[in-house]
Parts: C-alpha cells; sequence; structure tokens
C-alpha cells in the first residue's frame, strides 16, 4: 500500500489532492504545518512525501533538506506555485526528487507519482527511526539526528529489534534469544545489560528508550 504525506497548508487543494489519490489506493496523510509533519516522520515514514514550499512555519526547501539529512532515498516530490527556473532548479538541488507547479492535472501528478515509485521501490521500509534515532537497514547504519553513530553488531541488533517492536515492551528473555540467534553466540543477561549501557551512552541518553523495570525495554517517541 503507497502511503504519501502531504504537507500543505491549502485545504482545498489538500482535499482534492488527497481524494483523488485515495481513490487510486493511496493512504494520504494532509499535514498543515512542517512541525506537524516532522513529528509524523519521527513516527513512522510514508512510502512517498509531496511538499508545498510555502507553509506557515517553514518552507519546504528547508524541510526537503531535513529529510535529506536524515533519509537519503525517501521519495520528495514539491507541489508550489514557484514555477521560475530558479525555483524549480533550487528544490532539485536541495533534494526534490520532481517539481510540479500548481496549477496542475491531477492524472499528470498520479502518473508522476508512479514513475518515481517504479524508480525508487519502497524507500520508506528501508528506514526505521524513532524521535531523534534513525536507522539504515540496507547500510547497516545508525544516526543521531544528523550525527552517523558507529554500532557493534551487537549493539545494532539491539537497536534494531528495539525499533522494530517501536511501542511495544520487548522483554530482556526475548532479546536475549534474539541476539543469540542473530549472531550465533551466547549473550547472557549481563552482556545485555552492558550492551544496553554502551547503546544509550552512543546515542546520547535518549528518552525515547525506556526501561521497563524488572520486564524489558521499549523504544517509543518521547511525549
Amino acid at each position: 500500500m503507497t502511503t504519501i504525506y502531504y504537507i500543505e497548508d491549502d485545504e482545498n487543494i489538500a482535499r482534492l489532492v488527497s481524494e483523488y489519490l485515495s481513490r487510486h489506493g493511496c493512504i494520504v496523510t494532509v499535514f498543515p504545518t512542517i512541525a506537524g509533519a516532522k513529528a509524523a516522520f519521527c513516527r513512522k515514514l510514508p512510502t512517498l512525501t509531496l511538499v508545498d514550499w510555502n507553509m506557515p512555519d517553514g518552507n519546504g526547501r528547508a524541510f526537503c533538506q531535513w529529510i535529506r539529512a536524515h533519509w537519503k532515498e525517501l521519495p520528495v516530490i514539491f507541489l508550489t506555485v514557484r514555477g521560475d527556473s530558479t525555483d524549480i532548479v533550487c528544490g532539485f538541488q536541495n533534494g526534490a526528487d520532481d517539481y510540479v507547479v500548481k496549477p496542475f492535472e491531477l492524472e499528470v501528478l498520479y502518473s508522476r507519482i508512479q514513475a518515481l515509485l517504479r524508480r525508487t521501490r519502497d524507500s520508506a521500509a528501508q528506514y526505521l527511526s524513532c524521535g531523534d534515532i534513525s536507522l539504515d537497514r540496507e547500510k547497516r547504519q545508525a544516526y543521531w539526528k544528523t550525527e552517523e553513530v558507529p554500532l557493534s553488531p551487537l549493539e545494532y541488533d539491539l537497536l534494531l529489534t528495539l525499533l522494530q517492536n517501536q511501542g511495544r515492551t520487548v522483554t530482556r528473555q526475548t532479546l536475549l534469544e534474539k541476539l543469540w540467534d542473530s549472531n550465533g553466540n551466547f549473550v547472557n543477561d549481563n552482556t545485555l545489560t552492558v550492551t544496553m549501557k554502551r547503546l544509550r551512552d552512543k546515542l546520547h541518553q535518549p528518552r525515547s528508550l525506556k526501561t521497563v523495570r524488572s520486564v524489558g525495554y521499549r523504544m517509543e517517541e518521547r511525549p
């Protein structure tokens, strides 16, 4: 299923686009502010993002830069009235994969979305994120904000397991079994405790990584 985040503060345009794309099998979520979109990105990534240039709390160019700093392959299309050649070039230079000028035909927009997804597939599946923490599964690389964080294989697998189960408590016993199986080596309770401490230190003691006393750990977006 194609999930689309549409960053647009014009209610009429947002409604027309979302209704049309929904009829073609897409799940569209509209965000009238960049702040709301960023919060959603930290919870779950979309298959593709549509971005307006002028927003009440910022601009699409800066938002596109923010996306690219975290998720380099995530498809992004600008939908904007700014149609000068300098604006279009600027949009591409700041990370856009395509640029559509308003007014536009909905059929053309949908065709461009399909063409872009044929090239990129579902890039969102490559990434997992929670708050300031993100993980690129293809590269086996973790990030805190935009900072690359070197992890040991055990630390990486621990973070991957918690992100894959975001919002759910993972028991220590489950983690012990999971980490043992993934590495082919025995992992005891003390090893898990030490690995968790090192992971927290490397990720700047994230509030999103919670300890559930006497049970295990849970990764969830902090309020």
